[in-house]
Protein backbone atom coordinates (compact mmCIF):
# COMPACT_ATOMS: atom_id res chain seq x y z
CA UNK A 1 0.00 0.00 0.00
CA UNK A 2 1.07 3.60 -0.16
CA UNK A 3 3.45 5.42 2.15
CA UNK A 4 2.15 7.41 5.13
CA UNK A 5 0.16 10.46 4.09
CA UNK A 6 2.80 12.84 5.44
CA UNK A 7 5.32 11.61 2.89
CA UNK A 8 3.08 11.52 -0.14
CA UNK A 9 0.22 13.98 0.33
CA UNK A 10 1.20 16.75 2.73
CA UNK A 11 4.48 17.61 1.03
CA UNK A 12 5.46 21.14 1.97
CA UNK A 13 6.80 23.53 -0.60
CA UNK A 14 10.35 24.10 0.57
CA UNK A 15 10.83 26.99 -1.87
CA UNK A 16 8.70 29.14 0.44
CA UNK A 17 10.97 28.48 3.42
CA UNK A 18 14.36 29.10 1.85
CA UNK A 19 15.86 32.07 0.03
CA UNK A 20 15.36 32.21 -3.75
CA UNK A 21 17.97 30.14 -5.55
CA UNK A 22 18.68 27.88 -2.58
CA UNK A 23 19.36 24.28 -3.60
CA UNK A 24 18.97 20.92 -1.94
CA UNK A 25 21.83 19.64 0.20
CA UNK A 26 22.61 15.93 0.56
CA UNK A 27 24.93 16.49 3.53
CA UNK A 28 22.30 15.41 6.05
CA UNK A 29 21.70 12.04 4.39
CA UNK A 30 22.61 9.16 6.72
CA UNK A 31 23.75 5.68 5.68
CA UNK A 32 23.10 4.24 9.17
CA UNK A 33 25.67 1.51 8.64
CA UNK A 34 23.89 -0.16 5.71
CA UNK A 35 25.29 -0.59 2.21
CA UNK A 36 23.97 2.45 0.37
CA UNK A 37 23.79 2.15 -3.40
CA UNK A 38 24.26 5.86 -4.01
CA UNK A 39 26.81 6.90 -1.39
CA UNK A 40 30.04 5.52 0.02
CA UNK A 41 30.37 5.06 3.77
CA UNK A 42 32.03 8.50 4.03
CA UNK A 43 29.08 10.17 2.30
CA UNK A 44 30.67 10.76 -1.10
CA UNK A 45 28.63 9.61 -4.11
CA UNK A 46 29.62 6.30 -5.66
CA UNK A 47 31.08 6.64 -9.19
CA UNK A 48 27.88 5.33 -10.79
CA UNK A 49 25.78 7.93 -8.97
CA UNK A 50 27.95 11.06 -9.11
CA UNK A 51 26.09 12.68 -11.98
CA UNK A 52 22.71 11.94 -10.40
CA UNK A 53 23.88 13.38 -7.07
CA UNK A 54 25.05 16.54 -8.83
CA UNK A 55 21.66 16.86 -10.55
CA UNK A 56 19.84 16.51 -7.22
CA UNK A 57 22.04 19.02 -5.41
CA UNK A 58 21.57 21.55 -8.20
CA UNK A 59 17.79 21.44 -7.86
CA UNK A 60 16.13 24.36 -6.04
CA UNK A 61 14.66 23.55 -2.64
CA UNK A 62 11.13 22.22 -3.07
CA UNK A 63 11.59 21.27 -6.73
CA UNK A 64 12.12 17.58 -5.95
CA UNK A 65 8.97 17.46 -3.86
CA UNK A 66 6.98 19.17 -6.60
CA UNK A 67 8.19 16.59 -9.09
CA UNK A 68 7.21 13.78 -6.73
CA UNK A 69 3.72 15.22 -6.50
CA UNK A 70 3.63 15.55 -10.29
CA UNK A 71 4.61 11.90 -10.61
CA UNK A 72 1.87 10.88 -8.18
CA UNK A 73 -0.69 12.84 -10.20
CA UNK A 74 0.56 11.26 -13.42
CA UNK A 75 0.18 7.78 -11.98
CA UNK A 76 -3.35 8.62 -10.86
CA UNK A 77 -4.31 10.09 -14.24
CA UNK A 78 -2.80 7.12 -16.09
CA UNK A 79 -4.79 4.71 -13.91
CA UNK A 80 -1.69 2.82 -12.78
CA UNK A 81 -3.01 0.78 -9.87
CA UNK A 82 -2.73 -2.47 -7.95
CA UNK A 83 -5.16 -4.28 -5.68
CA UNK A 84 -4.83 -5.30 -2.04
CA UNK A 85 -7.13 -8.13 -1.06
CA UNK A 86 -9.31 -7.32 1.92
CA UNK A 87 -8.27 -3.68 2.12
CA UNK A 88 -11.02 -1.60 3.69
CA UNK A 89 -10.34 1.49 1.57
CA UNK A 90 -11.34 -0.22 -1.65
CA UNK A 91 -10.13 -2.59 -4.32
CA UNK A 92 -7.59 -0.51 -6.23
CA UNK A 93 -4.72 1.63 -4.95
CA UNK A 94 -2.55 4.04 -6.93
CA UNK A 95 0.90 2.56 -7.43
CA UNK A 96 3.36 4.01 -4.83
CA UNK A 97 6.38 5.40 -6.69
CA UNK A 98 9.49 7.31 -5.64
CA UNK A 99 11.19 9.54 -8.21
CA UNK A 100 14.79 9.01 -7.01
CA UNK A 101 16.03 6.28 -9.40
CA UNK A 102 18.08 3.25 -8.48
CA UNK A 103 21.31 2.94 -10.52
CA UNK A 104 22.97 -0.34 -11.53
CA UNK A 105 26.44 -0.24 -13.09
CA UNK A 106 27.05 -1.97 -16.42
CA UNK A 107 29.57 -4.33 -14.80
CA UNK A 108 27.11 -5.35 -12.07
CA UNK A 109 24.41 -5.91 -14.69
CA UNK A 110 26.64 -8.17 -16.80
CA UNK A 111 27.22 -10.30 -13.71
CA UNK A 112 23.50 -10.42 -12.90
CA UNK A 113 22.58 -11.27 -16.49
CA UNK A 114 25.09 -14.13 -16.69
CA UNK A 115 23.85 -15.51 -13.39
CA UNK A 116 20.19 -15.36 -14.40
CA UNK A 117 20.81 -17.05 -17.75
CA UNK A 118 22.60 -19.87 -15.97
CA UNK A 119 19.93 -20.20 -13.30
CA UNK A 120 16.90 -20.24 -15.63
CA UNK A 121 18.57 -22.71 -18.00
CA UNK A 122 19.20 -25.12 -15.12
CA UNK A 123 15.74 -24.69 -13.57
CA UNK A 124 14.07 -25.38 -16.90
CA UNK A 125 16.05 -28.62 -17.22
CA UNK A 126 15.07 -29.50 -13.64
CA UNK A 127 11.34 -29.02 -14.30
CA UNK A 128 11.52 -31.12 -17.46
CA UNK A 129 13.44 -33.85 -15.63
CA UNK A 130 11.13 -34.17 -12.60
CA UNK A 131 8.07 -34.52 -14.86
CA UNK A 132 9.79 -37.16 -17.00
CA UNK A 133 12.62 -39.48 -15.94
CA UNK A 134 13.41 -37.87 -12.59
CA UNK A 135 17.13 -38.55 -12.93
CA UNK A 136 18.10 -35.86 -10.43
CA UNK A 137 15.76 -37.45 -7.88
CA UNK A 138 16.99 -40.94 -8.59
CA UNK A 139 20.59 -39.76 -8.14
CA UNK A 140 19.70 -38.26 -4.77
CA UNK A 141 20.81 -34.72 -5.63
CA UNK A 142 17.38 -33.40 -4.65
CA UNK A 143 15.27 -35.55 -2.28
CA UNK A 144 12.41 -37.22 -4.15
CA UNK A 145 9.93 -36.77 -1.31
CA UNK A 146 10.76 -33.06 -1.06
CA UNK A 147 9.73 -32.57 -4.71
CA UNK A 148 6.73 -34.89 -4.72
CA UNK A 149 5.38 -33.32 -1.51
CA UNK A 150 5.62 -29.81 -2.93
CA UNK A 151 2.23 -28.11 -3.20
CA UNK A 152 3.05 -27.08 -6.77
CA UNK A 153 4.18 -30.51 -7.98
CA UNK A 154 1.26 -31.55 -10.20
CA UNK A 155 0.89 -35.23 -11.12
CA UNK A 156 -1.23 -34.42 -14.22
CA UNK A 157 1.79 -32.59 -15.67
CA UNK A 158 3.92 -35.77 -15.77
CA UNK A 159 4.97 -36.50 -19.32
CA UNK A 160 4.02 -33.09 -20.71
CA UNK A 161 6.21 -31.82 -23.54
CA UNK A 162 5.97 -28.03 -23.89
CA UNK A 163 7.02 -26.52 -27.24
CA UNK A 164 10.80 -26.56 -27.71
CA UNK A 165 11.21 -28.07 -24.24
CA UNK A 166 10.69 -24.71 -22.53
CA UNK A 167 8.54 -24.71 -19.39
CA UNK A 168 9.33 -21.33 -17.82
CA UNK A 169 8.80 -18.73 -20.56
CA UNK A 170 8.48 -15.74 -18.20
CA UNK A 171 10.45 -15.61 -14.95
CA UNK A 172 10.83 -12.93 -12.28
CA UNK A 173 13.79 -13.62 -9.98
CA UNK A 174 14.08 -11.60 -6.78
CA UNK A 175 17.58 -10.33 -5.95
CA UNK A 176 18.87 -8.54 -2.88
CA UNK A 177 22.14 -6.75 -2.23
CA UNK A 178 23.65 -7.55 1.14
CA UNK A 179 25.94 -5.49 3.35
CA UNK A 180 28.95 -6.84 1.43
CA UNK A 181 27.66 -5.16 -1.74
CA UNK A 182 27.06 -8.48 -3.51
CA UNK A 183 23.81 -9.57 -5.13
CA UNK A 184 22.09 -12.75 -3.94
CA UNK A 185 18.99 -14.56 -5.18
CA UNK A 186 16.22 -14.36 -2.61
CA UNK A 187 13.63 -16.41 -4.53
CA UNK A 188 12.52 -17.50 -7.98
CA UNK A 189 9.07 -16.83 -9.46
CA UNK A 190 8.28 -19.22 -12.31
CA UNK A 191 4.48 -19.43 -12.27
CA UNK A 192 2.85 -16.06 -13.02
CA UNK A 193 5.44 -13.42 -12.06
CA UNK A 194 3.92 -9.94 -11.92
CA UNK A 195 5.21 -6.39 -11.86
CA UNK A 196 6.79 -5.89 -15.28
CA UNK A 197 4.13 -3.37 -16.34
CA UNK A 198 5.26 -1.10 -13.52
CA UNK A 199 8.84 -1.24 -14.82
CA UNK A 200 7.64 0.23 -18.12
CA UNK A 201 5.29 2.74 -16.55
CA UNK A 202 7.88 3.87 -14.00
CA UNK A 203 10.21 4.76 -16.86
CA UNK A 204 7.45 6.64 -18.67
CA UNK A 205 6.60 8.62 -15.53
CA UNK A 206 10.26 9.49 -14.97
CA UNK A 207 10.61 10.78 -18.51
CA UNK A 208 7.54 12.96 -18.09
CA UNK A 209 8.34 14.43 -14.69
CA UNK A 210 12.14 14.34 -14.49
CA UNK A 211 13.54 14.64 -18.02
CA UNK A 212 16.67 16.57 -17.04
CA UNK A 213 18.07 13.75 -14.91
CA UNK A 214 18.41 11.61 -18.03
CA UNK A 215 20.75 14.16 -19.62
CA UNK A 216 24.33 12.91 -19.72
CA UNK A 217 23.42 9.36 -18.67
CA UNK A 218 23.17 6.44 -21.08
CA UNK A 219 20.47 4.17 -19.71
CA UNK A 220 19.42 0.86 -21.25
CA UNK A 221 15.78 0.93 -22.45
CA UNK A 222 12.92 -1.14 -21.06
CA UNK A 223 10.10 0.03 -23.32
CA UNK A 224 10.49 -2.80 -25.83
CA UNK A 225 9.47 -5.52 -23.36
CA UNK A 226 5.89 -5.98 -24.74
CA UNK A 227 7.27 -6.48 -28.27
CA UNK A 228 9.79 -9.03 -27.00
CA UNK A 229 7.08 -10.77 -24.98
CA UNK A 230 4.83 -11.05 -28.04
CA UNK A 231 7.72 -12.32 -30.15
CA UNK A 232 8.43 -15.03 -27.55
CA UNK A 233 4.77 -16.06 -27.34
CA UNK A 234 4.48 -16.29 -31.11
CA UNK A 235 7.65 -18.38 -31.20
CA UNK A 236 6.15 -21.11 -28.98
CA UNK A 237 2.91 -21.34 -31.00
CA UNK A 238 1.97 -24.64 -32.67
CA UNK A 239 2.08 -24.74 -36.50
CA UNK A 240 -0.60 -22.52 -38.05
CA UNK A 241 -1.57 -21.39 -41.54
CA UNK A 242 -1.03 -17.74 -40.66
CA UNK A 243 0.11 -15.52 -37.80
CA UNK A 244 -0.66 -17.24 -34.49
CA UNK A 245 -3.45 -15.86 -32.32
CA UNK A 246 -2.23 -14.91 -28.85
CA UNK A 247 -4.44 -14.04 -25.86
CA UNK A 248 -3.84 -13.03 -22.25
CA UNK A 249 -5.96 -15.08 -19.83
CA UNK A 250 -6.92 -13.14 -16.68
CA UNK A 251 -8.97 -14.16 -13.63
CA UNK A 252 -10.80 -10.82 -13.91
CA UNK A 253 -10.94 -7.32 -12.56
CA UNK A 254 -10.63 -8.30 -8.90
CA UNK A 255 -7.21 -9.88 -9.33
CA UNK A 256 -4.39 -7.86 -7.74
CA UNK A 257 -2.49 -7.73 -11.05
CA UNK A 258 -5.42 -6.97 -13.35
CA UNK A 259 -3.92 -3.63 -14.36
CA UNK A 260 -0.88 -5.49 -15.65
CA UNK A 261 -2.95 -8.06 -17.53
CA UNK A 262 -4.83 -5.36 -19.42
CA UNK A 263 -1.68 -3.26 -19.89
CA UNK A 264 0.31 -6.07 -21.50
CA UNK A 265 -2.58 -7.20 -23.69
CA UNK A 266 -3.03 -3.66 -24.95
CA UNK A 267 0.69 -3.09 -25.56
CA UNK A 268 1.00 -6.40 -27.43
CA UNK A 269 -2.17 -5.74 -29.43
CA UNK A 270 -3.82 -9.02 -28.37
CA UNK A 271 -7.14 -9.89 -26.72
CA UNK A 272 -7.56 -9.94 -22.94
CA UNK A 273 -9.89 -12.82 -22.12
CA UNK A 274 -11.41 -14.61 -19.15
CA UNK A 275 -12.08 -18.33 -18.97
CA UNK A 276 -15.70 -17.84 -20.05
CA UNK A 277 -14.48 -16.27 -23.32
CA UNK A 278 -12.75 -19.51 -24.34
CA UNK A 279 -14.11 -22.92 -25.26
CA UNK A 280 -12.69 -26.20 -26.55
CA UNK A 281 -14.21 -26.92 -29.96
CA UNK A 282 -13.28 -29.80 -32.28
CA UNK A 283 -9.95 -30.36 -30.52
CA UNK A 284 -8.84 -26.72 -30.44
CA UNK A 285 -9.16 -23.82 -28.02
CA UNK A 286 -11.38 -21.13 -29.50
CA UNK A 287 -12.30 -17.61 -28.49
CA UNK A 288 -15.87 -16.41 -28.66
CA UNK A 289 -16.16 -13.34 -30.89
CA UNK A 290 -19.00 -11.42 -32.52
CA UNK A 291 -18.08 -13.20 -35.75
CA UNK A 292 -18.14 -16.67 -34.21
CA UNK A 293 -15.41 -18.91 -32.82
CA UNK A 294 -11.77 -18.04 -33.53
CA UNK A 295 -8.93 -20.48 -32.91
CA UNK A 296 -6.43 -19.51 -30.19
CA UNK A 297 -2.84 -20.71 -30.56
CA UNK A 298 -1.05 -19.27 -27.52
CA UNK A 299 -2.41 -18.45 -24.06
CA UNK A 300 -0.35 -16.19 -21.81
CA UNK A 301 -2.11 -17.34 -18.69
CA UNK A 302 -2.19 -15.21 -15.56
CA UNK A 303 -4.16 -17.65 -13.44
CA UNK A 304 -2.77 -20.36 -11.19
CA UNK A 305 -2.18 -23.86 -12.53
CA UNK A 306 -4.96 -25.59 -10.65
CA UNK A 307 -7.60 -23.19 -11.97
CA UNK A 308 -6.71 -23.75 -15.64
CA UNK A 309 -8.92 -26.74 -16.35
CA UNK A 310 -11.65 -28.03 -14.00
CA UNK A 311 -11.54 -31.45 -15.70
CA UNK A 312 -7.85 -31.92 -14.88
CA UNK A 313 -7.28 -29.93 -11.71
CA UNK A 314 -9.84 -28.25 -9.45
CA UNK A 315 -13.38 -29.26 -10.44
CA UNK A 316 -14.75 -26.15 -8.71
CA UNK A 317 -12.74 -23.73 -10.87
CA UNK A 318 -14.84 -21.20 -12.75
CA UNK A 319 -11.77 -19.36 -14.07
CA UNK A 320 -10.41 -21.91 -16.50
CA UNK A 321 -11.44 -23.75 -19.66
CA UNK A 322 -12.84 -27.31 -19.46
CA UNK A 323 -10.74 -29.59 -21.66
CA UNK A 324 -7.85 -27.13 -22.05
CA UNK A 325 -5.22 -29.60 -20.84
CA UNK A 326 -6.28 -32.20 -23.42
CA UNK A 327 -5.68 -29.67 -26.20
CA UNK A 328 -2.34 -28.72 -24.60
CA UNK A 329 -1.20 -32.34 -24.38
CA UNK A 330 -2.07 -32.78 -28.05
CA UNK A 331 0.19 -29.84 -28.96
CA UNK A 332 -2.63 -27.75 -30.40
CA UNK A 333 -2.24 -24.80 -28.05
CA UNK A 334 0.73 -23.34 -26.14
CA UNK A 335 0.57 -22.18 -22.53
CA UNK A 336 3.02 -19.73 -21.03
CA UNK A 337 4.13 -20.54 -18.49
CA UNK A 338 3.65 -24.27 -18.80
CA UNK A 339 1.58 -25.86 -16.02
CA UNK A 340 3.75 -27.40 -13.31
CA UNK A 341 6.54 -24.82 -13.30
CA UNK A 342 5.73 -23.92 -9.69
CA UNK A 343 7.66 -26.95 -8.49
CA UNK A 344 10.86 -24.98 -9.20
CA UNK A 345 9.90 -21.90 -7.19
CA UNK A 346 8.97 -23.81 -4.07
CA UNK A 347 11.18 -22.19 -1.41
CA UNK A 348 12.36 -25.56 -0.12
CA UNK A 349 13.48 -26.59 -3.62
CA UNK A 350 15.17 -23.16 -3.90
CA UNK A 351 17.69 -24.31 -1.29
CA UNK A 352 18.94 -26.96 -3.74
CA UNK A 353 19.42 -24.69 -6.78
CA UNK A 354 23.25 -24.61 -6.47
CA UNK A 355 23.24 -28.43 -6.68
CA UNK A 356 20.72 -28.29 -9.55
CA UNK A 357 23.00 -25.96 -11.52
CA UNK A 358 26.01 -28.19 -10.97
CA UNK A 359 24.06 -31.36 -11.85
CA UNK A 360 22.73 -30.15 -15.20
CA UNK A 361 25.37 -27.66 -16.31
CA UNK A 362 28.53 -28.84 -14.54
CA UNK A 363 29.15 -25.29 -13.30
CA UNK A 364 29.38 -23.48 -9.99
CA UNK A 365 26.46 -21.15 -9.43
CA UNK A 366 27.15 -17.53 -10.38
CA UNK A 367 24.41 -15.76 -8.41
CA UNK A 368 24.48 -17.33 -4.98
CA UNK A 369 21.45 -18.19 -2.87
CA UNK A 370 20.83 -16.64 0.50
CA UNK A 371 21.87 -19.35 3.03
CA UNK A 372 18.72 -21.35 3.70
CA UNK A 373 17.63 -23.87 6.33
CA UNK A 374 15.00 -26.37 5.19
CA UNK A 375 12.76 -27.30 8.12
CA UNK A 376 11.83 -30.53 6.31
CA UNK A 377 15.25 -31.82 7.46
CA UNK A 378 15.06 -32.68 11.21
CA UNK A 379 18.54 -31.37 12.06
CA UNK A 380 17.98 -28.11 10.22
CA UNK A 381 14.54 -27.81 11.81
CA UNK A 382 16.04 -28.15 15.30
CA UNK A 383 18.56 -25.42 14.43
CA UNK A 384 15.80 -23.10 13.22
CA UNK A 385 13.70 -23.57 16.35
CA UNK A 386 16.71 -23.06 18.61
CA UNK A 387 17.61 -19.83 16.82
CA UNK A 388 14.11 -18.59 15.96
CA UNK A 389 14.88 -15.12 17.37
CA UNK A 390 17.70 -14.62 14.83
CA UNK A 391 16.11 -15.94 11.63
CA UNK A 392 13.51 -14.97 9.04
CA UNK A 393 10.99 -17.80 8.61
CA UNK A 394 8.99 -18.12 5.38
CA UNK A 395 6.23 -20.45 4.18
CA UNK A 396 7.42 -22.36 1.14
CA UNK A 397 4.47 -21.53 -1.11
CA UNK A 398 3.24 -18.10 -0.02
CA UNK A 399 3.92 -14.91 -2.00
CA UNK A 400 3.39 -11.17 -1.58
CA UNK A 401 5.25 -11.07 1.74
CA UNK A 402 2.45 -12.94 3.55
CA UNK A 403 3.26 -15.36 6.36
CA UNK A 404 6.82 -14.13 6.97
CA UNK A 405 8.08 -14.05 10.57
CA UNK A 406 11.12 -11.81 11.12
CA UNK A 407 12.61 -13.26 14.29
CA UNK A 408 14.69 -10.29 15.50
CA UNK A 409 11.66 -7.98 15.21
CA UNK A 410 8.91 -10.38 16.30
CA UNK A 411 7.37 -10.60 19.77
CA UNK A 412 7.86 -13.64 21.97
CA UNK A 413 4.26 -14.65 21.24
CA UNK A 414 4.78 -14.38 17.47
CA UNK A 415 7.92 -16.48 17.66
CA UNK A 416 6.11 -19.12 19.75
CA UNK A 417 3.27 -19.26 17.21
CA UNK A 418 5.82 -19.67 14.42
CA UNK A 419 7.56 -22.54 16.24
CA UNK A 420 4.21 -24.28 16.69
CA UNK A 421 3.45 -23.88 12.97
CA UNK A 422 6.86 -25.30 12.01
CA UNK A 423 6.41 -28.33 14.26
CA UNK A 424 2.95 -28.94 12.84
CA UNK A 425 4.15 -28.85 9.22
CA UNK A 426 7.95 -28.62 8.89
CA UNK A 427 7.81 -29.19 5.09
CA UNK A 428 6.02 -25.88 4.74
CA UNK A 429 8.81 -23.68 6.15
CA UNK A 430 12.33 -22.49 5.46
CA UNK A 431 14.47 -20.05 7.43
CA UNK A 432 17.16 -17.59 6.40
CA UNK A 433 19.44 -15.17 8.23
CA UNK A 434 18.19 -11.59 8.46
CA UNK A 435 20.03 -9.75 5.71
CA UNK A 436 21.20 -6.15 5.88
CA UNK A 437 19.46 -5.22 2.62
CA UNK A 438 21.03 -2.38 0.67
CA UNK A 439 19.36 1.00 0.78
CA UNK A 440 18.75 3.84 -1.66
CA UNK A 441 17.78 7.48 -1.05
CA UNK A 442 14.01 7.97 -0.97
CA UNK A 443 11.88 11.11 -0.57
CA UNK A 444 10.44 11.45 2.93
CA UNK A 445 8.57 14.72 3.44
CA UNK A 446 11.18 17.46 2.85
CA UNK A 447 14.37 15.40 2.68
CA UNK A 448 15.93 12.10 1.61
CA UNK A 449 16.21 9.02 3.80
CA UNK A 450 17.56 5.55 3.07
CA UNK A 451 15.02 2.80 2.42
CA UNK A 452 15.66 -0.91 1.81
CA UNK A 453 15.19 -2.32 -1.71
CA UNK A 454 15.23 -5.52 -3.71
CA UNK A 455 15.34 -6.06 -7.48
CA UNK A 456 13.19 -8.26 -9.69
CA UNK A 457 14.63 -8.70 -13.20
CA UNK A 458 12.37 -10.36 -15.78
CA UNK A 459 13.58 -13.10 -18.09
CA UNK A 460 11.93 -14.27 -21.31
CA UNK A 461 12.78 -17.75 -22.60
CA UNK A 462 11.76 -18.34 -26.20
CA UNK A 463 14.11 -18.73 -29.12
CA UNK A 464 16.76 -17.38 -26.76
CA UNK A 465 17.02 -15.99 -23.25
CA UNK A 466 16.40 -12.26 -22.84
CA UNK A 467 16.87 -10.41 -19.54
CA UNK A 468 15.07 -7.06 -19.27
CA UNK A 469 17.65 -4.45 -18.17
CA UNK A 470 17.11 -3.51 -14.56
CA UNK A 471 13.69 -4.86 -13.75
CA UNK A 472 11.48 -3.78 -10.87
CA UNK A 473 13.09 -2.10 -7.87
CA UNK A 474 10.73 -2.50 -4.92
CA UNK A 475 11.30 -0.24 -1.94
CA UNK A 476 10.16 -0.58 1.66
CA UNK A 477 8.64 2.87 2.17
CA UNK A 478 8.07 2.32 5.88
CA UNK A 479 11.09 3.33 7.94
CA UNK A 480 13.10 0.33 9.11
CA UNK A 481 10.95 -2.14 7.20
CA UNK A 482 12.55 -4.96 5.22
CA UNK A 483 9.32 -5.98 3.45
CA UNK A 484 9.15 -4.42 -0.01
CA UNK A 485 5.94 -5.97 -1.33
CA UNK A 486 3.28 -3.45 -2.35
CA UNK A 487 0.71 -5.46 -0.40
CA UNK A 488 2.80 -4.88 2.73
CA UNK A 489 3.46 -1.14 2.39
CA UNK A 490 6.13 -1.12 -0.31
CA UNK A 491 6.53 0.96 -3.45
CA UNK A 492 8.88 1.09 -6.40
CA UNK A 493 11.57 3.07 -8.19
CA UNK A 494 12.80 3.30 -11.74
CA UNK A 495 15.84 1.03 -12.24
CA UNK A 496 18.59 2.49 -14.43
CA UNK A 497 21.14 0.10 -15.92
CA UNK A 498 23.97 2.24 -17.23
CA UNK A 499 25.86 1.43 -20.42
CA UNK A 500 29.65 1.47 -20.44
Amino acid sequence: MSAPASSRENVWDGARLFPPGASMSLDSYQGDGFYDEMFEADGTPRPRARLLAQRLESMPIGDLQRRQKAADRTLLNMGITFSVYGHSAGTEKVWPFDVIPRIVEAEDWRYIERGLRQRITALNLFIDDVYHDGKILRDGVVPRELVHNAACFLEPCAGLNPPNGVWCHIVGTDLVRNGDGRFYVLEDNLRCPSGVSYVIENREVMKRTFPQVFAGLRILPVEDYPERLLEMLQHVAPPTNGPPTVVVLTPGIYNSAYFEHSFLAQRMGVELVEGSDLVVHEGFVCMRTTSGLQRVDVIYRRIDDTFLDPRTFRPDSALGVPGLMDVYRAGRVALANAPGTGVADDKAVYAYVPQIVRYYLGEDIILENVPTHVCWDPKQCDHVIANIDQLVVKPTNESGGYGIMIGPKASAEERAQCVAAIRANPRNYIAQPMLALSRVPTIVEDHLEGRHVDLRPYILYGKELFVLPGGLTRVALRKGSLVVNSSQGGGSKDSWVLTE
